[in-house]
């Protein structure tokens, strides 16, 4: 039975020329799971929003969206749940129990029936134990698997999710789909779900929606939809398996899981001699680069009597370096980059720059000379009413003329790809487009050493392959790069060595072949299913060419 048709959809935002849905048509069934991707900025957002009336943006919208008769006229917000990426921006009150409760309350329930349904949840979704925490006090994964009980609690006929997972590890990640996959298949609520990081919830989808460009070039199976598009370059962003499909121009079906992939490769090195196995990367002789960031000892606790978050920690930073830091929600990786920028204060241990303890630069010296930082939340970036204003006014504060600051914030935009955007609003931007004017703010200033965390927030896979050249690029340079990110296909690409950040420590710091084929959870796709098949191969064109050899 259809729960919602979508018919002729277009949609254009005031004040802009090109629409950012056109013609878009589809149907969802009853108790279905669907995955809507595509590029960063095609208009996902956009779609999630219109589905839910009290969310649906203003603007010239032409087309229909038609609702099954069980649904109110217009819906109920009850009907239809809502999860979006940061779950900062969607919890609204101070304890577990009462965000529970709250849906509820709005309902008009009585106190009896939301005691029952609030316990229930918290025991259904893990949360028993933090029933009475303070909301601040949950990790980021804890806050978007309370954001998502919120929305269940309601028993809503419709849930929507706007890339959820954007800010949880890779562990976490898997827990909040698996557990996603659950409510769809315990009460039968039906899922529409948008994403990026398509790994692990391609498998997971009954239906695939992919969209470019504000239209919807492809809507079936997981496995045909990667079959219809592998010549796309929405492509580079599908499952691993399905990559590995591709380069080894296998037959149909394609897979599009980790298992399937590994009876793809089984299959495919069956009758082939010797073990297949990579030689390891040559180390290159010679002196090491100096130092550019250094740390040694640091110790550093939030508050007096409060825990350790960083425990002895030293790291060495070389120039034309990028180092990747991996590591579980709320392990401290964003207070490390908070103390390495000087923005925090260990309580011991040191940090220099350029061989320069960071305490000795004053006034903003540190950041004038050649150190920036990437904030978790790119929202904090950004000061003005559009970005034009934004890249213009960085360039000003460091005493270029006005009219060249002009010339050279749009010369930026246009190179990095973001001039489309450079007269909107930031906070009217999608996740992944304002990530990526964040990024061309942060590179106008010439940074010689660079701190990212999470800088492929909400960015699609051609997204991330161009900023992963660009990173190259200013490695190739002699700038220094570190990397808190919970993208391992990204950090693998990108980095000269990965560590893993556990305890307060950096732990397994190395090479990203040795580092990922060492790991069992904390490693990419390819490596787990070349495991024991191509032995130190960690990217899906390794396999491809150890099968092909």
């Amino acid at each position: 039975m259809e729960l919602l048709t979508v018919k002729d959809l277009s949609f254009t935002y005031p004040k802009t020329d090109a629409p950012a849905l056109e013609n878009i048509s589809f149907s969802l069934k009853q108790g279905g799971f669907y995955l809507l991707c595509g590029y960063t900025g095609c208009g996902k957002t956009t779609l999630l929003r219109l589905l839910k009336p009290e969310l649906a943006p203003f603007g010239a919208l032409s087309g229909s969206i038609r609702y099954a008769p069980e649904f109110g006229d217009p819906p109920a917000p009850h009907e239809i749940g809502m999860v979006t990426q940061d779950p900062n921006e969607q919890i609204v009150t101070d304890k577990v129990w009462h965000e529970l409760a709250f849906g509820l309350e709005n309902m008009g329930l009585e106190q009896e029936t939301i005691r029952v349904r609030t316990g229930e949840t918290a025991s259904y979704f893990g949360l028993a134990e933090k029933f009475g925490a303070s909301t601040e006090a949950l990790s980021g994964g804890e806050k978007q698997l309370l954001s998502l009980a919120a929305a269940v609690i309601t028993a809503p006929k419709l849930l929507l999710l706007d890339e959820p997972t954007s800010q949880l590890d890779p562990i976490t990640a898997m827990n909040f789909l698996d557990t996603l996959k659950r409510v769809n298949r315990d009460f039968g609520i039906t899922v529409f779900l948008a994403e990026h990081r398509l790994e692990e919830v391609f498998s997971l989808a009954d239906t695939v929606l992919a969209m470019d460009n504000g239209r919807l070039i492809a809507c079936d199976t997981p496995s045909k939809v990667c079959e219809q598009l592998k010549d796309s370059r929405l492509f580079m962003g599908f499952p691993s398996a399905a990559r590995l499909w591709k380069a080894l121009d296998a037959p149909a079906p394609c897979p599009v899981n980790v298992r399937e992939g590994k009876a793809l490769l089984q299959n495919s090195v069956k009758s082939k001699t010797g073990d297949g196995s990579l030689s390891q990367p040559a180390k290159v002789d010679g002196s090491l680069p100096p130092p550019a960031l250094s740390a040694k000892g640091l110790w550093f606790r939030y508050t007096k009597d409060g825990p350790d978050v960083l425990k002895d920690l030293s790291l060495t930073l070389r120039h034309g370096e990028i180092f990747s830091i991996l590591g579980a929600n709320g392990v401290g990786k964003t207070t490390l980059l908070q103390t390495l920028s000087g923005v925090r204060r260990p309580y011991h241990g040191k940090v220099r720059l350029f061989d320069k303890n960071i305490t000795d630069y004053k006034r903003g010296a540190l950041y004038r000379n050649g150190l920036s930082l990437l904030p978790q939340d790119p929202k904090t970036v950004f000061i003005k009413d559009t970005v034009r204003q934004d890249l213009v006014e960085i360039l000003r504060a460091g005493g270029m003329k006005k009219e060249e600051a002009a010339e050279k914030a749009a010369a930026a935009a246009d190179t990095y790809g973001v001039a489309p955007l450079l007269d909107r609003n930031p906070l009217d931007l999608s996740g992944g487009e304002r990530q990526k004017c964040a990024i061309v703010k942060l590179l106008l200033t010439e940074p010689r050493v660079i701190l990212l965390d999470e800088p492929t927030k909400g960015l699609d896979a051609y997204s991330k392959f161009r900023l992963a050249a660009l990173l190259r690029q200013l490695a190739g340079e002699g700038r220094a790069v570190l990397c808190v990110t919970h993208d391992i296909e990204f950090a693998a690409l990108i980095s000269d060595a990965c560590a893993l950040l556990f305890d307060g420590v950096l732990l397994a710091a190395g090479e990203p072949h040795a580092f990922f084929t060492g790991n069992t959870f904390y490693t990419t796709a390819a490596a787990r299913m070349a495991s024991g098949l191509v032995p130190g191969a960690i990217f899906v064109d390794e396999i491809a060419a150890a099968v092909r050899t």
